[in-house]
This record gives C-alpha cells, structure tokens and sequence, in this order.
C-alpha cells in the first residue's frame, strides 16, 4: 500500500504540460517556419512580427543563423550532412521552446522539401510553414552581406539559389509575395494569418 508521502512524490513527478503553460500565457505554441532565399527578407519580417506580437502581450523567440549558427551549431558547416542536422537541432530546440508555451519564429533556408519535411515531422501539429516567397533576382539586388556576388565568383561553395537548389513549398501554411510589397506590408500580412492560429480559446 502506498503511503501519503509516495503520492506526493508521484504528484511532483508529473512535468507540467505543455497546455498548461499555454493556458498560463493565454496564447497557443506553435513554430512559425520561414522558409525562403537568402536575402528574401525572413529575419527582417520575422523581427517585425515578433515586436506586433509583443506589444500584444505574447511571449515569443526568434531563431535565425545569428543565433543558431554563431552560437549552438557552429561546428556544423553547409554539405547537405550538416544541414540536416542543423534543422534537426533546431527543430528540436524549436520543440522545446513550444513545450513552454512559446511562439517560435524560425527564419532558416531550410532549402528543400525533404529538410522542412523533417521539421514538420519532429514539430507535428506546431509547425507552420511560412513561405518568404522573393525572386532570386531582387535578393541578388539585396545582397547586403555581399554573399551572392561570393558565390557567383565561386568563393562560397554549395551557395543556395546558385550552386544549390532551392525548392519552393509546394503547399505552405502561409505563403507572402515580397516583390511588390513594403516590409511594413509584409509583416501586416503574415500578423493578420498568424493571429487567429496562436490565439487561446
């Protein structure tokens, strides 16, 4: 027979749920993946929609190469080997996060439909695939880090859209056309399509 003191130890044992946490925050965890050519304006969106939804009272996390690449997987370079297991650490630092009841927002490459579909299986129902859909020649424009006048030169081996393919979604969650739109626009379209996901009922 159990005494009170074994129930107390099982009661502590139990991990706080993921809905819990949410409910706690009042808003639902999901990872926002941006997907999209270098230069396409991920990051710069991302940011824009992480300070909308701030001033909202949500709490948020957004992971690119600056803080994923310089800092966790440094070690990792850009073979196809190492890119997939770049996603897969950060999908599951991405899983992490949504257990807590964090909005994460992933700005990533992620240049094929093979390594967002292992994202998708390790995030499942969180996942939101967010297409950054910018031509190849306004990015070339662009080009504030100067990496594709590298690559074209040859200097950056495995350069996506150069060297590399890239492979467009074939059925993202979201889907937003930068080429004829501001960045404000941008960042409005995808916070009014993120909106009613990550609301708590």
């Amino acid at each position: 027979m159990k005494s009170p003191k074994d129930n107390i130890f099982s009661v502590l044992d139990k991990i706080i749920s993921k809905e819990d946490k949410e409910k706690k925050l009042n808003q639902k965890a999901v990872t926002i993946w941006m997907t999209g050519l270098s230069g396409s304006g991920k990051t710069t969106i991302a940011v824009g929609l992480e300070k909308k939804l701030h001033q909202l009272g949500y709490l948020t996390q957004v992971l690119d190469g600056d803080n994923i690449r310089k800092g966790i997987n440094e070690d990792l370079n850009f073979s196809n080997e190492d890119r997939v297991e770049n996603i897969r650490i950060i999908s599951e630092i991405s899983k992490l996060f949504v257990n807590c009841g964090v909005i994460t927002i992933n700005c990533f490459v992620s240049p094929t439909i093979e390594i967002r579909a292992q994202a998708k299986n390790i995030l499942t129902d969180s996942f939101i695939e967010v297409f950054i859909n910018t031509p190849l020649a306004i990015c070339e424009e662009r080009d504030v880090k100067g990496l594709y006048k590298k690559a074209r030169k040859g200097e950056i081996k495995d350069f996506t859209g150069i060297s590399a393919p890239f492979e467009a979604p074939k059925r993202p969650s979201i889907e937003i056309q930068t080429e004829l739109k501001s960045v404000e626009e941008s960042v409005e379209e995808l916070f009014s399509k993120i909106l009613p996901i990550i609301k708590y009922d």
